[in-house]
């Protein structure tokens, strides 16, 4: 449990690192002189680093642990990276630290996965790694008011380089409690990334990637990114209502991945659950297309929706995780990852292009109007083709309905 604990707290640093760069952009343009351009290539570096690594993440989860791997990428990419942007006195030196801080997060949450895979039953991966990402989803909490008025109190630098010193400390809390499954019997017959090509060779699993890239993208993307340029351009809203909207989404986010957890188990279905839960979220997102005007309370109201039901990644994973071959799991939970992580920096920097291309002069609603509908029609076609997947019911369903049925 200590060693769970400890990679828990890693995933709330890897949930702040993602998303606090909004709350520092005015302190970096004053400073630095950091343009909107730096600071999106800074956000972009964090997940494009992220997701290239988990490839190498997954070959040496299989091969050398999730305590190693977790501990030394956190450690040197997550405090360094910090300490780095802590030192920061060009926009360029901000861009770097991102991206070494998205290679210290990469191996955080799928170190955690690999062990409940490894180390516990099927059915219960899902909860197990919703109840994690909701835990982790504090992190996404903390970047917004807490880290406003701890930056305001102390300065960002001395705040930020408090934060690689606690990395520091939670890469070496992994490294003591943390404990390596064992080592199953051809665990590395499938050596480096041939591994991923035989994944990839699995039809069971093309149905469910594109849901995989998507799921989370279009509740990731409005809270870190647009909710408050939406919430400023169209409504007037300061910067006191912005954060308490962006928080109160950042809740929404945390529940929705609790919530989400036990549905498997509790309905018998993975694949229905994933299509219920993003099925309202895409509505909730194409109701913002059809009223972005509707007031700042009904639009409030939608992105929370939005925010609960974009936490469908735990049960996503466990789904594609039911057809993998054991002497796959790292790479075959990474995989997932990548999609799902690189699916939320293709879509960042993919909107600010559908933003320019909407906007309309003197009607700032047309923008959003164009973003909205751009992420519901994305969504709703991932959904498409996940309706083609074949399910992966929960063992302790199909025992319990097995036992119905003797009886």
């Amino acid at each position: 449990m200590a060693g769970i604990a400890a990679l828990a707290a890693a995933y709330v640093l890897s949930q702040f690192y993602r998303s606090f760069l909004a709350v520092l952009t005015p302190a970096l343009s004053l400073e630095l002189g950091a343009t909107k351009a730096d600071l999106s290539a800074a956000s972009g570096a964090w997940f494009a680093v992220f997701a290239l690594m988990q490839f190498a993440i997954g070959i040496w989860l299989d091969r050398h642990g999730p305590r190693r791997t977790a501990a030394a990428l956190l450690a040197l990419g997550g405090g360094g990276g910090a300490f780095l942007f802590a030192l920061a006195v060009q926009p360029w030196m901000v861009i770097a630290a991102m991206a070494l801080i998205g290679m210290g997060c990469a191996p955080v949450l799928m170190a955690s996965v690999f062990i409940f895979a490894k180390s516990y039953s099927p059915a219960r991966l899902a909860v197990l790694t919703s109840f994690l990402m909701g835990i982790g989803m504090l992190g996404n909490v903390v970047s917004t008011s807490p880290l406003a008025a701890a930056a305001e109190a102390f300065g960002w630098r001395p705040v930020i380089a408090a934060l690689g010193l606690l990395t520091l400390l939670v890469a070496a809390a992994i490294l003591a409690f943390v404990r390596d499954p064992a080592v199953e019997e051809g665990a590395h017959a499938s050596a480096g990334f041939r591994g991923y090509l035989e994944l990839i060779r699995l039809p069971v699993l093309w149905p469910i990637l594109p849901l995989a890239a998507l799921n989370y993208a279009a509740a990731a993307g409005i809270r870190g990114l647009w909710a408050g340029p939406y919430l400023d351009e169209v409504y007037g809203a300061d910067a006191l209502v912005i954060g308490q909207v962006t928080l109160f989404m950042a809740l929404a986010m945390a529940v929705g991945t609790f919530i989400y957890g036990p549905l498997d188990t509790l309905f018998g279905t993975r694949k229905w659950v994933a299509v219920a839960g993003n099925t309202l979220g895409m509505a909730a997102i194409a109701w913002l297309a059809a009223f972005p005007l509707a007031g700042i309370s009904a639009a409030t109201v939608a992105l929370v929706i939005i925010g609960l039901a974009g936490g469908s990644f735990g049960i996503i994973m466990a789904h594609g995780r039911a057809f993998m071959p054991a002497h796959l799991t790292g790479r075959g939970v990474t995989l997932l990852n990548f999609f799902s992580i690189g699916g939320v920096g293709l879509m960042q920097f993919a909107t600010g292009a559908v933003v320019t291309a909407g906007t309309v002069p003197g009607e700032p609603a047309a923008a959003y109007r164009t973003l909205f509908f751009f992420y519901a029609g994305l969504l709703a076609a991932s959904l498409l083709v996940y309706l083609f997947s074949r399910d992966a019911r929960p063992e302790r369903s199909v025992r319990r309905r097995a036992r119905a049925a003797e009886s």
